[in-house]
Formats: structure tokens, C-alpha cells, sequence
């Protein structure tokens, strides 16, 4: 716990010295949230700039013939810090999350809630850090074992991203995020191969309302059973001015393997 607090403020730090050491870069680039949806956008904030996106409430189905699984996470929030034109240092953390299981041969019930872990990441852009025309970045990150196992993974884990957006037209966006992960194991000790793969569009409705649509499929080589699950996703983003974004979403499982539903509504500033 001593170790993540330190590197979570050691991050923080690093960020705050970049913003104070260059005020006069701030830019009025478009601003790009990450939020909402399954896959990632290729833009980065501008330097100077810093982005607070949060599910203010995230709520995940699972079931199976064995058990029933509810999981509600609140205050999830991603912090974005520009720190050069294409590149932003990122923390992650989940302030409150709690998981109910209930067996559904017994009856038994198993709660348990607390804080989740941090993920510390740096996106950098390749191609077009505004996200114009074709756009390409990458994203690494590490996640530190700072909540309870069931609300967090119980172990640190790393994973890859490459997420790329290409503008077919004024109004409509293709998006494809690639990831690969170090994931934790089930059981909260050792780490397994795992592959993400999301292809999305996004729609321009209004000038102010974009919607999303999104498929992906993900391989999870988890040592309890490997999986691959196929999910489809919806999501609408009002963009209320130009520094405040409002969001909600679903996600729904496709086979057996996936959650059945995952229903969200979050915030976007930007600093």
C-alpha cells in the first residue's frame, strides 16, 4: 500500500512541476475525453491542460448456473495531465466499489466492498495528437494492488494499448483500440496472457451529441478456464460546453463466457 501511494504521488508530482513549469502552453485544443465506451481515442490532452473523467455509477451483471455476481463501482475516475503536445501522464483509481455474490444452490451471500486498485499510465500520440484525420497513439500502464480482492485484481498487472481513430467524414469517426494485458489470475496470485480488441464508430448526431456503437472481443488465458468473450456496446456523449461532457452507456455480454450487462453514466472536465 506504502509503495502505490508513493508512486500515485510521485506521478502526481511529476505532473504538477510539467504544469507549473510550462503555464504558457496551454492550448484550446477540441477537447477529447476518453470517456465514454469500450475502446480508447488516439488524442492526448493538450499541454498545460488537465482532464478529471469519472463514473459517477458503473454497475456489472454477471451470471452463471453456479452463482449470481453484482459489482457497483462509484467514483471511478481517470486523471489525464498534458505534459507535451503528444504526450499525458494518466492515474487511474476507483474510490469505492462493492461485489455481491450469491450461489445460487445455497442461498449463501458474499459482500464485499472497500477501495480499488490505481492504474498509473502514459499515453503518447504518434500521428495527429488532436485526433484529426488519422491519429495513433500508445498507451502503457500498470495497475497496483491497492483495493480488496473481488473490488480490485489482488495483484498488479500491466497491459499495452494501441488505440488508432480515423475521420471517414465530418461527422463520422472509425475507432480501433488493440490491447494486450498481463492480467492477474482469478485467484489473485500470478499473472496470465489476455488480448482486447475493440472496432467502434462514432457518429456526430449534433454538434453537440455524439453517439457510439462498438463490438469487441476479448481472450482471457486465465489458468481457471480460459475464456473469450464477445461484447456490444452503445453509448451518447453530450458535449455541454467546451471544457464539460456528460455520459451514459450499456454494455451487453454476447456469449456465455461475457457479463450479461454493464450499465454506466459519468463526467468529463477539462482544467
Amino acid at each position: 500500500m506504502t509503495t502505490a501511494r508513493g508512486a500515485l504521488l510521485a506521478v502526481l508530482a511529476s505532473g504538477a512541476a510539467s504544469l507549473l513549469a510550462t503555464p504558457a502552453q496551454a492550448e484550446d485544443r477540441e477537447y477529447c475525453p476518453q470517456r465514454p465506451g469500450l475502446g480508447t481515442p488516439a488524442c492526448t490532452i493538450a499541454p498545460g491542460r488537465i482532464s478529471v473523467e469519472t463514473a459517477l455509477t458503473d454497475w456489472t451483471l454477471d451470471t452463471s448456473p453456479e452463482e449470481r455476481s453484482d459489482v457497483i463501482e462509484a467514483g471511478e475516475t481517470i486523471v489525464r495531465i498534458g505534459v507535451s503536445n503528444g504526450i499525458e501522464a494518466q492515474v487511474g483509481f476507483t474510490p469505492f466499489g462493492r461485489s455481491r455474490k450469491r450461489d445460487t444452490a445455497t442461498g449463501d451471500i458474499a459482500v464485499v466492498s472497500g477501495v480499488g486498485d490505481v492504474q498509473l499510465g502514459v499515453k503518447a500520440n504518434l500521428m495527429n495528437p488532436d485526433g484529426d484525420g488519422l491519429s495513433i497513439a500508445v498507451e502503457p500502464f500498470v495497475t497496483l494492488p491497492t483495493g480488496r480482492h473481488d473490488v480490485g485484481a489482488g495483484n498488479w498487472g500491466a497491459g499495452f494499448g494501441v488505440p488508432v481513430n480515423y475521420g471517414l467524414s465530418d461527422t463520422v469517426k472509425l475507432e480501433v483500440t488493440s490491447e494486450v494485458d498481463a492480467a492477474v489470475n482469478d485467484s489473485g496470485s500470478g499473472r496470465h496472457f489476455a488480448a482486447l480488441e475493440v472496432v467502434g464508430v462514432q457518429v456526430a448526431v449534433t454538434q453537440a451529441l455524439n453517439a457510439i456503437v462498438e463490438g469487441a472481443v476479448r481472450r482471457d488465458d486465465d489458468p481457471s478456464g480460459k475464456t473469450t468473450q464477445v461484447y456490444a456496446s452503445s453509448a451518447l456523449a453530450w458535449r455541454v460546453s467546451n471544457h464539460l461532457q456528460l455520459d451514459l452507456g450499456a454494455i451487453a455480454g454476447l456469449n456465455s463466457a461475457a457479463s450479461r450487462i454493464e450499465l454506466y453514466w459519468g463526467i468529463s472536465r477539462r482544467f
